[in-house]
Parts: C-alpha cells; structure tokens; sequence
C-alpha cells in the first residue's frame, strides 16, 4: 500500500480525523521535506477523495465532520445560509467561512455552534446551481470588465477578461458562464449580449435567462410534435363516444391552449357533470423526447407579452386543445351529484369529444345575467348555464360547510398590447367560480380513486399553518378587535373560515385576507397524501390541465394505467411519482418567481407615466424600513421611512405596525397616495403620501 492510500486509510478509521496537516507530521515524526510531501498527498486526497478540509485546516470526513449537504443561500452582504437537503435548521455561514460557493451551489457544510448555536462553515462546493449569470457589464481601466449580477444574492461581481468579453459594451445586460469559481472574485467570459440596460424588453429578457427557463424548444421535440400532432383523431377503440354530446369550454378570451371541458345535465335532484381533460398522455409518451423536455420544464410560464409553454405548439395550441368544433382525445371524468353537493358515484373513462362552444367567463356570465343578445347567441346553452351556475353555488356552500377557506386577495391583471400596458381594474365573475369549483371537484375525486386503490400518485399537498405562524396571526386578528378563538397547535380550516366570516363586511377583509394567506404554508406536490388545507379537502390532487402542468400529465397516466393494468402501473410509477413531485415543485416555484419579477416590471413600465398623479390606497405591508401600499387595482408601490411626517418610527412587526410620535401606520390603514417615482433596479413604484393625509392615520381608523 503506497504512503497516500496509508494517510487516507489513517483519516477514514479515525487515527488522523480532524487533524491538522502538522498535526498529523508531529505524529509521524517528519522532517521538513517530508511534511511538504505531506501536505501535497492531502491535497490530492481532497481533490480525488471524500477528504474534507475546513477553514483551520483540519482534515475528514463528512461523517466525522458530522457534514451535512444542501443548497447555499447568498445574500449581497456576503453571507448566506444553507438549506439542508435533511430538511433541519439552516445553517448560517459568515462570509469568511463561504469557502468560494456561490448563491444556489450545493455544498457540504457543517455546524460550528456560534452564538446562535445555528453557524456553520461549508467545506466543499459539489456543484454550481449557476453556472450562467445574468447581470450589466461594467469596463474598468485596467482592460478587464466586470459583470454585476441582477441577482443581489450574489454578493461578487463576475470578473471578465476583455479577451472573452465577447464585445460587450459598458451599461449592457449580458450573460456570462463561470469559469473559475475557486478565486475571490469568480471568473467568467461572456456568452451573449440582451441589449442597453434600461431598455424595457431587455430587463424583460434577462429576468427570463436570470430563471434559466427554457424559450425554444429542441429541433428534435418539434419535429416529434408535429408528428404527433398529424395523428388523426379517428381511433374510438376503447373510449366512450361523445361527440353527440353537449360539451363546452370556458375560458379567459386570450387563451390559446385549451385543457378543460365541460357537459352537464340534471334529471330529479341529481347532477350529472362531465369534466373532459385533453388526454395529453396520448401523445406524450412517457420517456420520449417530447416528455423529457416537460419534464425539464413542469410547468407552462404565462408573462404578459408572451407564453413559455411546457409542450410545442403544434400540440398545446393544436392537436391537444380541445377547439371548438374538432374532434380531440379526452379522459372524462363522470361525475354524480346531490342536491347537497355530495359525489354519489364517480366514474373515469378514455373518451372522443367534439367542443360544441369555445365560451369565454364574460359570454358565460352575460348568459347568466340575461343579457339578451348573448341569449340569442347561444340559445342551446340557457338551460345550461341556469343548471351550471345553480350547482356552482351548491358547491360553493358545501365546500364553506366543510371549512374551505376563500380568500379575498386580488391578482393584478396586466395586459400588454401595441406596446402599452394596462392594468384593469380586478374582476371575478361567477363563471369563473362555476369552472373552478367544477375543476376542484373533478380533480378531487381522481385523488380520492387513487388514494382508496393505494396507487402511487402526485398529491397536490396544502399542509396546516404551523403553530408559529398561527400565533402570529391570532395576534393580528385580536390587535384588530377581531376575536381568533383556534388552537395554534392544530388550526382547522373551519376556524379561519369563521375569521373570514366575521370580518366580511369590514373594510380591513382584504387585509386580513392578505395576512391569513402568509399564515398559510406553501402549497406543492407530494407522493404523500396529506389534505388540502385551504380546500378543506382530505384528498387533492391537480388533473385538470395536462397541457401546462406536468404533474397533471403524470396523474392522466397513471389514472389510465389503473384502468387497464393496476399492478403493472403501480410498479411503473413507485419510484417516479417522488421525482415527478420534486421536480414539479421546484419548476413551479421557479415559474412563479420569474412571472412575478416580470410582472413587477410591467407594472413599473405602467406607473412610469403616472408620476405626480393621487390615488386612495389601503397599507398592505409594513416593514421596518418603509410601508407599501395597494391601490385599487392591486398595484402595490412603496413609501420608505425617510419620507413619511415623523423623525423616528418604533416597528411593532406583531402587530404589523409602524408606530411615530405623532403618526402611526397599521395594515389595512386607508391612505391616500402619490406616485413619486419608479424604481428599475428594485422593479418598485415609490409613493409619498397626498398632501391631505391626515396627520395621524388612526384617527381614521375610528
């Protein structure tokens, strides 16, 4: 056995572990030579083994270590914080113990104890969660550029030598791919150029490569959609004929990829709805070329001025949509039920269906209404929409009965056409109501299937707020005069219904909406099944929309699978649906983070014309270093400390409060508004307050 394979063999049972490199030459008597060779055999252990060195130059394990991995948090002061795969506590790591990673590496940390009990040091970075970084190029003197990230968790700027600049100019938003990671600062060469920085479209374009979402598709998966797409619908072996039938699609007028339909009717006091979903899975082949790329991706990414859609066009907007008038694959889910909202029996089957009405929610609603010129549209749809619209409100109740919470919190509509954006005022019609509450109810009852045949299965999972973040919210709630009478330990959702219920004719609803809903744990997927909190539903999973969402596609094929081969299936899928749910998870947060950060930008390129121009607004948050505010038409703009009437501000953030000598400012609190300026970096609208404002807001309140 040669000397290094000796020193590994030595650290690995322990007789070297966690000792220094002299440490260890005092202990094997070595001379100044060999000590040096030492040192390099170490070295080589660290590269080419499971060796680990920490910051005093101990050497080990990760065991004797008592390591950990996970994914690294950076923040723009230098820190960050590990979040470990285990999911335990995270571990804060000072800068001087970041070891060269970077915002969202994973690495192999440690804990050190600290003061806190909760700092740690990372000792190797595994591999680069970025390996390409958006952000404005900056020439410097010297002939070099730097490139500083948009991501502000990235605490350094990239370093590009001018010879890989690729010609990038002063001032552009650009994209570099790492290097060298192992220098302070990391390096990197240019490898495409967006456009000026400022521009709107550029901004646009780089928050898209900052999220690493995928644009186009590969010219493989094309040419395998258009393929598929030039299937003719003409096989019914196996499926239920239901072309003859009343079956329509409602949805928003600008919608292009149509997943979900509907057929209704009722005989007695019975309901016998029909929910037909685009049987994607016909056409995606699980492991095919088309189905790794949707997998990569998840889910659909909608921004205002254009769609990143998880399929290729030719089968999201084409063969899989179900267009009015054109025969389209469809996996039905028959539903029977009760006067009282309860599913008496509930029945799956491939199916062919021919969309009688592509309906819009405005048509629906106006049929509804009695608008007579849409009446005489669509005369075969009256009864219809009559029989829909009654079932929507027995469901509605139903679900109230059982605890569901509906929250009262707006989403910004933003439209973007010729160039101008706009934002209407927020609206929800009872058509939308009617296909959500008939979608919730089809996606329900595949779940229940599913779980009473003890299939493996993607659950879509809303676990219960945690005891703190219940307290937090009880706080508010009494701070309001509002009575929160619920176990923290085990809140129902049936006791932040009562909540909602008591403070339905109160002008701080919204509000309170808006804080439930941060009490709430985030919703994702899981192999588990563990309810549905906000839908007060024991059993929930996502079936409706295959075309956009991946785990809905996973759902359609192991529902089909169940019908045809329940063993077989539940052998393909044991394993997978634990993948599927992760990947699903984290491509949906990722999605909503860029739609988010893009839609923050529309609604800076809205505000910028409006500067000096008053608005009534409601307080919707309240931070130690300002106050947001929400207009009527959901957008949020700020008013940092330094410009509100009062010198000094003491922050109560138990009782979401901003207190002064002479004014004070709480959530909910009615305010009146000036938009003052527009923040490009921050993707922010700054206010100031009117001239009006009164000078203390809680008089107001009374």
């Amino acid at each position: 056995m040669d000397a290094k394979l000796k020193l590994y063999e030595k650290i690995k049972d322990g007789t070297f572990a966690l000792m220094t490199g002299g440490t260890i030459a005092n202990k094997l008597h070595l001379n100044r030579k060999q000590t040096g060779a030492l040192y390099k055999m170490l070295d080589s252990l660290c590269a080419e083994k499971d060796i680990l060195r920490d910051a005093s130059f101990r050497y080990g394990t990760a065991e004797q270590f008592c390591a950990v991995t996970g994914t690294l948090t950076g923040n723009e002061r230098g820190f960050g914080f590990v979040v470990r795969d285990d999911g335990g506590d995270d571990l804060f790591i000072p800068r001087r113990a970041m070891n060269n990673a970077l915002h969202g590496d994973k690495v192999i940390a440690f804990s050190v104890g600290g003061r806190a009990g909760d700092e740690g040091e990372i000792l190797k970075v595994l591999s680069h969660g970025l390996k390409e970084i958006v952000g404005t190029f900056h020439t410097s003197g010297r002939g070099d550029g730097t490139l500083r990230p948009d991501e502000r968790k990235f605490s350094e700027d990239i370093r590009i030598p001018f010879s890989v600049s690729n010609g990038c100019q002063n001032g552009q938003k650009a994209v570099a791919r790492l290097t060298s990671a192992a220098g302070c600062p990391p390096v990197g060469r240019i490898v495409e150029i967006l456009g000026m920085s400022g521009d709107f479209l550029v901004e646009e374009q780089a928050l898209i490569r900052a999220r690493n979402l995928r644009e186009e598709f590969p010219e493989n998966v094309v040419c395998v959609a258009e393929e598929q797409a030039r299937r003719p619908v003409s096989d019914f072996t196996g499926r239920v004929d239901l072309t003859q039938e009343l079956i329509i699609t409602v949805d928003g007028e600008d919608t292009r990829d149509i997943d979900d339909a509907i057929s209704l009717r009722q005989d007695g006091d019975k309901f016998y709805l029909g929910v037909h979903i685009a049987d994607v899975s016909h056409y995606v082949k699980k492991g095919g070329e088309i189905d790794k790329e949707a997998y990569a991706r998840g889910t659909s990414v909608y921004f205002p001025d254009r769609v990143l859609p998880m399929l290729p066009t030719p089968l999201s907007n084409g063969i899989c949509s179900l267009n009015e008038g054109e025969l389209r694959y469809a996996l039905s889910c028959f539903m029977t039920v009760s006067q009282t909202g309860k599913v008496l029996e509930r029945r799956f089957a491939p199916s062919v269906i021919r969309s009688r009405h592509r309906m819009t929610y405005t048509e629906i609603t106006a049929i509804y209404e009695g608008d007579k010129k849409t009446r005489k549209k669509y005369p075969d749809l009256i009864e219809f929409v009559d029989t829909a619209i009654h079932l929507t409100k027995i469901l509605k109740r139903a679900r109230e009965d059982k605890g569901g919470v509906s929250l009262d919190v707006k989403e910004a509509k933003i439209l973007y056409e010729n160039g101008k954006v706009s934002i209407p005022d927020y609206d929800r019609s009872i058509s939308h109501e009617m296909i959500e509450q008939f979608m919730v109810l089809a996606n329900e009852s595949v779940a229940t299937l599913m779980h009473e045949a003890q299939m493996p299965f993607v659950y879509r999972v809303h676990e219960r707020p945690s005891p703190d973040k219940a307290k937090d919210f009880a706080l508010f709630l009494n701070d309001l005069g509002i009575s929160a009478k619920y176990n923290i330990e085990d809140v129902k959702p049936s006791d932040y219904r009562k909540v909602l219920l008591s403070v339905r004719d109160l002008p701080v609803s919204p509000i309170v909406s808006r804080v439930m809903l941060r009490s709430m744990m985030k919703a994702s997927y899981s192999p588990e099944n563990m309810g549905h909190f906000g839908l007060a539903s024991d059993c929930y999973c996502h079936f409706t929309s295959p075309i956009r969402r991946y785990p809905d596609l996973t759902v359609h094929r192991i529902l089909k699978g169940f019908l045809c081969d329940k063993e077989k299936t539940k052998e393909k899928f044991t394993e997978f649906v634990k993948q599927a749910s992760v990947q699903s998870s984290a491509t949906e947060k990722n999605a909503e983070n860029a739609e988010r950060e893009v839609d923050a930008l529309y609604i800076v390129k809205y505000m910028s014309d409006k500067i000096g121009e008053e608005y009534d607004a409601v307080i919707s948050g309240v931070t130690s270093f300002g106050i947001f505010a929400e207009l009527k038409n959901t957008v949020e703009g700020m008013i940092p400390l330094d410009v509100l009437p009062d010198d000094g501000y003491d922050y109560r953030p138990d009782k979401f409060l901003l207190r002064g000598t002479r004014n004070s400012f709480r959530l909910g609190d009615e305010i009146r508004v000036k938009v003052a300026s527009v923040d490009w970096g921050s993707r922010r609208t700054l206010f100031v307050l009117a001239d009006d404002f009164p000078k203390n807001v809680k008089e107001k309140r009374k």
